[in-house]
């Protein structure tokens, strides 16, 4: 009879179900069905990953006008911000990555699980881009033109040009058939894996600026108007990556001016 140590180590190097764990079922001892149903859970949550990550393909797909039709996907990271770049990528995938099930929304997703999706992406995508939209051309344009104009950058930067664009939430001034998808980084997997290439960068475009400037502490929120950085702004004044036609920067610049 196998110990509980076995069956563990044996169930945990499976993903499906398997002829020989009928026996597994039967067994009646505590310690096995512990694990067992460990196992049972662990199962579903993947499978409800992979159905997910087939929806978002399927959703990618339906756009193909022809089977080497290039999808591209792109979304933003950082409108809202008081401070930094309003961050856009666009990423082309191919029709099937096995290796991003359980992608999602940047913003469901731990630091950790987003840097390790961003390896996966960049090694399986036929083509990626991320443009940064400083403040200085925020304040110039206004965050939604600015945003607009940075998804167009990204989307020309790529190295291989889209036969048709998935922008979320966005209608872009170019020339290549598109879509505008609401909530489309739960709908689409190109959004979706642009989404955290945004995030990422502009992520770790923050902790350089947390080291250039320590006393804003933009490691910790990057840069969005938290409690700590609003008393930071109030003691020492706004940088040269604030926004200054966002609140209450605004209204500091011009009690100051």
């Amino acid at each position: 009879m196998k110990t509980i140590k076995d069956i563990k180590e044996a169930l945990n190097n499976e993903q499906q179900y398997q002829s020989w764990m009928e026996e597994i079922e039967s067994d009646e001892r505590l310690g096995v069905q512990k694990v067992w149903q460990q196992w049972l859970r662990k199962k579903a949550k993947l499978d409800k990953l992979i159905a997910e990550h087939e929806e978002k393909l399927e959703f990618d797909n339906s756009y193909r006008t022809h089977p080497t039709a290039n999808i591209a996907g792109t979304d933003e990271a950082g409108r809202g911000p008081l401070a930094g770049p309003v961050v856009t990528a666009a990423v082309i995938l191919p029709k099937d990555c096995p290796e991003l099930v359980g992608l999602n929304d940047s913003k469901q997703l731990s630091k950790e699980t987003r840097e390790s999706f961003m390896a996966k992406i960049m090694e399986c995508a036929i083509a990626t881009s991320i443009h940064f939209q400083p403040a200085e051309v925020i304040d110039d344009l206004n965050i939604y033109e600015a945003t607009k104009q940075s998804m167009k950058a990204s989307i020309e930067m790529l190295q291989v040009k889209p036969d048709f664009v998935l922008a979320d939430a966005m209608t872009l001034p170019i020339d290549i058939p598109q879509d505008s998808i609401i909530k489309g980084d739960a709908k689409s997997l190109a959004i979706a894996a642009a989404s955290i290439l945004a995030k990422t960068a502009r992520d770790h475009y923050m902790e350089e600026m947390d080291v250039k400037y320590p006393q804003y502490g933009f490691a910790q929120h990057a840069g969005y108007g938290t409690k700590q950085h609003l008393e930071a702004l109030r003691e020492f004044g706004p940088t040269d990556i604030h926004r200054t036609t966002f609140e209450p920067i605004k209204s500091m610049m011009l009690k100051k001016g």
